[in-house]
């Protein structure tokens, strides 16, 4: 295994031992990725990362081996390496791209005995004139240079043992398999759970999800993928913009407007949502106050009402609790939950809390500063403000309250209800006299990390920016 810089990285050594990073033509210094100097003997190791360094050759014990592998270890926690088996960048067997930062592969321990089957969740593709192997459960992509591999890798699509593939001309060797299996393209076969199939692979909240389900979460989403993300105008200058107004089908116009009784008033809700925006700048002398934030919840999430019922089951059948809420939702399921993000609130502590619906309360959530920092930052930069927002509502699903009931439709409804929400949100802040953003991806790793829980049992699926608006007209729009 051989770790490498990204092609799109270069790094040089100056005399004095200072690391000076350049990522896409643009220096980056030493300290914004945490880069120290090095050794002599250190330095002279670094030009070997730009076509490979060896891990397994860092001797243990050297000075400079491990100068070297705090360099490695540093610059993988920035996305900055790929990770590459074969003899050299000329005769290549896989490429390993990192999806998250940190990603350092390992390889877990394989028996003979062991049976190995492809995670129905994994994907082989074209990507450019490349071909990749991934998985929305993995940490990496996984770029095919031989096809021979690929070939191999077929005959996984139902169970193998380890000795039987060890036995075959085509196969792809004990590293690269422990390498799948660490990034969950291949798994191992629990012959007391069953056959491989679906409810042989993970945990009990992952025979839940739909293969086009997971992918679509996980890559319309932050932090489980390097692709671009956002408003990146990918196709600016090839395909000129849809206009904002649909050209009208041909035909004789039916006219409206004088079809309202004569002084006639807008009712309250046409006035709200005629008044609505999206406020991107707060008042942080006047925040928001506890008081108000307890009316938004009252009003847009509090449990209505609960019942149990058998569905089409029938008496013998399984009981389906429910949990009304305001706002509608597909199957009256209700896998939204709030989790609050509070930078300035008078009244609340800043901190990171959850929204008991049922008892209409917020229940604080021990968590490193930092990542609320982290979930502050990011709504920043998504809604272009230049300081964070007084709170930042994130939307999580409970997956398995929709997967459990639908197929094929299940993420589609729970992103409905998402969005049905954020409308329901906008009504309120307006007639609270409070101002509000929508944001439209979130960090499910950071998430995960936060509170423990693992992406896929439940997850951001959406953010909401709330806060006291300010006077000045940038404020929204």
């Amino acid at each position: 295994m051989r770790a490498r810089l990204n092609p799109f990285v270069e790094l040089a050594v100056g005399g004095d031992g200072t690391v000076v990073a350049t990522i896409d033509g643009a220096t980056v210094s030493a300290g914004e990725i945490g880069l120290k100097p090095l050794s002599t003997g250190a330095a002279k190791l670094v030009p070997e990362l730009k076509s490979g360094l060896a891990l397994d050759q860092l001797s243990a014990g050297e000075a400079a081996s491990e100068e070297i592998e705090r360099l490695i270890r540093r610059l993988a926690m920035q996305g900055l390496l790929e990770f590459a088996l074969g003899h050299s960048r000329e005769d290549d067997a896989v490429i390993i791209e990192p999806l998250i930062p940190g990603y350092w592969p390992r390889m877990p321990q394989l028996d003979d005995a062991d049976l190995l089957a492809l995670s129905r969740f994994a994907y082989v593709r074209r990507r450019g004139n490349e071909l990749v192997i991934e998985s929305p459960l993995a940490d990496a992509l996984i770029r095919i240079c031989d096809a021979k591999i690929a070939a191999a890798l077929v005959l996984l699509s139902s169970p193998q043992s380890l000795a039987d593939l060890a036995r075959r001309e085509d196969f792809p060797g004990y590293e690269l398999l422990a390498l799948l299996v660490d990034c969950q393209i291949l798994f191992k076969v629990d012959r007391a759970r069953g056959d491989g199939l679906r409810t042989g692979e993970g945990d009990d909240s992952l025979i839940l999800w739909d293969f086009h389900d997971l992918l679509f979460h996980t890559r319309s989403t932050q932090g489980r993928h390097a692709n671009p993300l956002g408003s990146t105008c990918p196709y600016a200058g090839q395909i000129a913009p849809l206009p904002a107004v649909r050209p009208p089908w041909p035909g004789d116009k039916i006219a409206l407007g004088d079809l309202a009784p004569a002084g006639e008033q807008d009712s309250a809700v046409t006035k709200v949502l005629h008044e609505r925006l999206s406020t991107r700048v707060f008042d942080d002398q006047h925040p928001i106050t506890l008081s108000e934030v307890a009316r938004l919840l009252d009003a847009i999430a509090r449990i209505r009402s609960k019942w149990d019922s058998t569905l089409h089951f029938g008496p013998s059948g399984p009981v389906v609790h429910f949990a009304k809420r305001p706002y509608p939702s597909g199957g009256a399921s209700y896998p939204l939950e709030l989790y609050l993000s509070v930078s300035k609130c008078d009244g609340l502590a800043s901190g990171f809390y959850h929204y008991d619906a049922d008892a209409h309360a917020l229940v604080p959530i021990e968590v490193r500063q930092e990542e609320i920092d982290g979930l502050l930052l990011g709504a920043s930069f998504a809604t272009g403000a230049s300081v964070s927002p007084q709170i930042l509502i994130t939307i999580t699903a409970r997956f398995g309250r929709v997967t459990w009931k639908y197929s094929s439709i299940a993420y589609a409804l729970i992103l409905k209800d998402v969005g049905v929400l954020m409308q329901t949100l906008y009504i309120m802040a307006t007639d609270l006299g409070l101002g509000g953003c929508a944001i439209g991806t979130a960090d499910i790793n950071r998430f995960a990390r936060m509170t423990g829980l693992a992406f896929h049992v439940e997850g951001p699926v959406g953010q909401f920016t709330i806060g006291r608006p300010t006077t000045s007209p940038a404020a929204g729009r």
